[in-house]
């Protein structure tokens, strides 16, 4: 005997409105998964079936609902898409290898896709009320491969009735150098050259979107020795590590609802930098976390961070913009000050397309000087 449509949607809305204290329960690790879903059998016998074979196929698509992502769950799984944005309950765009399409599945309809909303923000403890209608968030156990990361707004702050919905796919497992030469993001001699001076001085790595440079940062900050302590901040869990004993990572906390405890970038950079490190890393420098980047590097603390830029060349000027918002220096004390960051490298379509050396800053053209070294 099968089960209804409605049944499994029927028992997704209870365990996410007056059941959702046993999800929250074993996402904290209260309850195993295994007690959930005895818990969740019984619950199912109680109130929706009596014939235990429509039991049992009830409580395996509960199994498949909660511990998965729906109609989204293949294409988690797929390891060719990064990227996952639901415009609207049949409209989910994918991004494979670099490009963007349709994907060919959809919820079945607004409520449909509205219910999973309430049910990942309930799953990932995220509050969606009025109060909170952008959210973002990181899963990192779910998959066994990726992390993910979620922004969500409401239709609150949208133009349309629908939530929107982003996923980016971040491997847990991620490609070193040697991968990388043989991806063709780099040559062997650039590579060589980029660990050089990775590890013996500050390293800033600029690029657009999904261009490659929080894989290209992951892969040189392994090659760090044994003996470098490292610290890594960022806004979600990206950076991970494979093989290194000394890399401590730092993430921002979210304020999740009104009173509840805030951790941005700014908060966690200035407690990592009193943690006796060698090399300090930022994922992705946003805002005025890069002053105290750039005072690491400038007192000769090796640092390294990725940022949004259009060109190597450019990436100073941006990184000194952070820094006004909330540095006490003038403009062009932080233009001199960014002569610690000695490599630029600049990301496109996941290859490396310029390496610069900064050599300084000409105060009588009030301009960086760069040689370009790829």
């Amino acid at each position: 005997m099968d089960h209804s449509p409605d049944q499994l949607k029927n028992l997704v809305e209870d365990y996410i409105t007056h059941k959702q204290s046993t999800l929250i329960a074993m996402k904290k690790g209260q309850i195993s998964k295994e007690e959930f879903l005895a818990e969740a059998k019984s619950y199912i016998d109680t109130n929706f079936v009596t014939d235990d074979s429509g039991g049992i196929v009830l409580l395996n698509s509960f199994e498949q609902y909660i511990f998965g992502y729906s109609v989204l769950s293949q294409l988690i799984d797929d390891k060719s898409v990064s990227d996952i944005r639901v415009v609207g309950y049949d409209n989910i765009r994918i991004k494979v290898r670099g490009r963007r399409k349709k994907a060919r599945v959809s919820f079945e309809d607004e409520e449909d896709y509205r219910r999973f909303i309430n049910y990942i923000a309930t799953k990932n403890q995220v509050n969606i009320s009025n109060l909170n209608a952008i959210q973002r968030f990181t899963d990192n156990e779910s998959h066994p491969d990726f992390i993910l990361r979620f922004t969500i707004s409401m239709p609150l702050v949208n133009t349309g009735t629908e939530p929107y919905l982003c996923i980016r796919k971040v491997p847990k497992t991620f490609p070193k150098i040697g991968d990388l030469i043989e991806e063709g993001m780099l040559d062997r001699e650039t590579a060589e050259l980029l660990v050089e001076r990775f590890g013996s001085g500050s390293t800033l790595i600029s690029g657009g979107n999904s261009s490659g440079k929080t894989t290209l940062l992951n892969a040189l900050k392994e090659t760090l020795p044994d003996d470098c302590a490292v610290l890594v901040a960022q806004q979600a869990d990206e950076l991970t590590t494979m093989d290194h004993p000394d890399m401590m990572f730092l993430h921002s906390l979210p304020q999740v609802s009104e009173g509840a405890v805030k951790y941005d970038l700014k908060n966690i950079s200035i407690a990592g930098l009193t943690m006796d490190v060698d090399f300090f890393i930022i994922g992705e420098v946003k805002g005025d976390e890069a002053i105290y980047l750039l005072n690491a590097a400038y007192t000769g603390q090796m640092c390294a961070a990725t940022i949004h830029a259009p060109s190597a060349m450019k990436a100073p000027e941006k990184l000194v913009d952070y820094c006004m918002y909330e540095s006490r220096y003038s403009k062009r004390e932080l233009m001199k000050m960014m002569e610690c960051f000695n490599t630029l490298v600049f990301m496109e379509h996941y290859k490396v397309k310029e390496i610069y050396d900064l050599k300084g800053y000409d105060d009588a053209t009030s301009n960086f000087v760069f040689e370009r070294i790829f």
